[in-house]
């Protein structure tokens, strides 16, 4: 099975959250043009922040939230490895090689080997039929049996 040319997913209802219902219906998703997988773009309400801006403990969680950075940063973003004091990997997004620095400057405690992406697509590009919006009531239904 091959990955999805737009959301980098091999499964079009794959998502790595346990309240996946509440997530469909009170959050506003990025809805894949190609495969029509859902993916939370909601910002949060008190950071202004965006789930894809933290950090993953692996690098396939990671990849399912790299669409929903693309879009938001207009760039093709990059996923990187972060290695804590403890030797405690776990996975970010970040929008460049700068952005990673930047981030790497203040939290001296997390290292990044190469400093370099250990995942990036070529290039960033918009594709037909995507939306941003939140789910009626019977499409969160409807996805909910198809995750089964």
């Amino acid at each position: 099975m091959s990955s999805c040319k737009e959301c980098y997913s091999k499964h079009n209802r794959i998502t790595p959250l346990n309240g996946v219902r509440e997530c469909l219906e009170k959050h506003e998703q990025y809805i894949c043009g190609s495969c029509g997988r859902c993916i939370c773009i909601q910002k949060e309400e008190k950071r202004g922040l965006q789930r894809w801006n933290f950090p993953f403990r692996s690098l396939e969680i990671a990849l399912l939230y790299l669409r929903t950075a693309d879009v938001s940063e207009g760039t093709a973003c990059g996923i990187y490895c972060l290695t804590n004091q403890h030797g405690r990997e776990s996975y970010k997004i970040f929008s460049s090689d700068e952005a990673l620095t930047h981030y790497l400057q203040k939290n001296s405690s997390k290292q990044c080997a190469n400093n370099a992406p250990v995942y990036r697509s070529t290039s960033y590009q918009t594709f037909a039929n995507t939306q941003i919006r939140r789910l009626t009531s019977e499409e969160v239904e409807q996805y909910l049996m198809e995750i089964s």
